[in-house]
């Protein structure tokens, strides 16, 4: 039987693009397993062939049947016959599957397609939506390794702290770091004297106002989904525009971010530093006149 990958899966379904419940055209077979149509042959299955090339079960595929995922078969006779639409639709919902959809999020997808939307840009709204922020590769840490790091040992009590923020994680013998610059930085602060447990604090505290925020930023893009009706798809000739959208807010809002934080970060250090520095050079100057005298 030919080989079908995924892409030609998609492009299978959206040429063919049954409307569930509909039946499948009738073709006239050559021979026992394809039929021809203008002169191209089309392979046909029984449903043991199609869920070997497909790599599932019989059984997934009559449950799937049932809940209307696929078209039932043609029927010749008493055998049931599936065709290269059929073996697309189960390529389709197995990489779905894969990707962490349930069958009854893909039962909407398909109704969105047959609907008129675009598989890719469904696909793209949702990688849009839910990739990570952060390109960062974990990395693993012994306890050893993060006290070469952070210069020193770390207490129970700040290592429990760091844990619950989620900036370690227990990984057999050692700790996980979903963030390492995020650790190299609160290394680079520990070295340069300040307690760890003060440093954590800050993030701890400082947390909720970035997720405040944060959720503004979304709450904006929410607004914009909730214009085509709460839960509801855009229309598919917006999806794209609104995917552009969740792309390019990704870097703004970090820019955003980041200036107000040295905006805040350069008030507070005029307004707690600048009277301190002043006084310094100050005594400076006058033990600089004492000894010139």
């Amino acid at each position: 039987m030919p080989h079908c990958n995924v892409a030609d899966s998609v492009r299978i379904f959206a040429m063919v693009s049954i409307k569930r419940g509909a039946t499948p055209t009738p073709s006239s077979p050559t021979d026992s397993d394809s039929a021809q149509t203008g002169g191209k042959t089309f392979p046909e299955y029984t449903i043991d062939e199609l869920a070997r090339v497909a790599g599932t079960t019989v059984r997934n595929i009559r449950s799937y049947q049932d809940r209307g995922l696929i078209d039932p078969p043609e029927r010749r006779g008493r055998v049931g016959i599936y065709t290269q639409a059929h073996l697309g639709r189960l390529r389709l919902i197995h990489h779905l599957l894969a990707r962490g959809y349930t069958l009854a999020n893909i039962m909407e997808l398909l109704k969105a397609i047959v609907e008129g939307h675009d598989l890719r840009s469904i696909l793209g709204l949702e990688t849009a939506i839910s990739s990570p922020w952060n390109s960062e590769a974990p990395r693993h840490y012994s306890y050893l390794a993060l006290a070469r790091l952070f210069g020193r040992a770390i207490s129970r009590t700040a290592l429990a702290k760091a844990i619950s923020l989620g900036l370690l994680e227990p990984d057999g013998f050692g700790y996980l770091a979903r963030s390492p610059r995020a650790l190299a930085a609160g290394a680079e602060m520990a070295k340069a004297g300040f307690p760890l447990e003060d440093v954590l604090d800050i993030i701890e505290q400082a947390r909720g106002h970035f997720q405040a925020v944060s959720d503004r930023i979304v709450g904006m893009v929410v607004r914009e989904l909730d214009r085509f009706g709460e839960g509801k798809l855009p229309p598919p000739s917006e999806v794209p525009r609104i995917v552009d959208v969740l792309w390019r807010i990704r870097p703004l809002a970090l820019v955003a971010l980041e200036t107000e934080m040295m905006r805040a970060l350069e008030i507070s250090a005029n307004k707690y530093l600048g009277d301190r520095v002043a006084a310094i050079l100050e005594h400076l100057h006058e033990e600089g006149g004492s000894a010139g005298d």
